[in-house]
This record gives C-alpha cells, structure tokens and sequence, in this order.
C-alpha cells in the first residue's frame, strides 16, 4: 500500500523537526512518537516496510539504527492505536439483552 500525501507529509515534518539525524534524543523520540499517533488517529493506514524505505529514500537519514528506530515507534504506534481501536469496538458493541 503506497504512502497517503497526508501521511508523507507527516514524514517531513519529522525530518523538518528533528536537527540530528544520527541520534534521537527523548524528545525526539516523542516528537515521532506524536506524530505517527496523529497519523493513525486521522485513519490514515501505512505498511511499517514503506516507513523504512521512505526514510531510506529520504536522504538525510544515513544512521540505519535511527531509522530503525524511527520505523520501530511507527509500528508501536500503529499497533497500539489498533488495540485501542479494537477495545473500544467490543465495548461499545457489549449490551447485554437484560433490556436496560
């Protein structure tokens, strides 16, 4: 699945934000973190191989342990904001036939 515009955009403002592209500081790393959340959160869908080759492709990312990084907090995000969504799928469709 090809990268959204929307979603590409987000990737440069990572790579606008963070200054030193061959170690991630915390903030940098909450920086990420808050940006791939506000992707998932806007529905947006992307296949974690297509973060790294992005990243890969982008140019200013040499250090391969920071991009994994990076493609590492993606996949967190995403995988958490799936169990999120899916809790409160089975919350909101529990009712029970008591009649309340």
């Amino acid at each position: 699945m090809p990268l959204l515009n929307t979603t590409i955009i987000k990737l440069n403002e990572i790579t606008t934000r963070i200054k030193n592209k061959n170690q991630l500081t915390p903030e940098d790393e909450s920086i990420i973190k808050q940006i791939f959340k506000e992707i998932n959160e806007n529905g947006e869908m992307y296949d974690i191989d297509e973060i790294e080759s992005w990243f890969e492709n982008e140019g200013s990312w040499n250090n391969k342990l920071v991009r994994n990084r990076i493609t590492n907090i993606s996949h967190y995000q995403q995988t958490k904001h799936e169990q999120n969504t899916k809790f409160r799928m089975i919350s909101d469709n529990d009712s029970c036939s008591c009649g309340e």
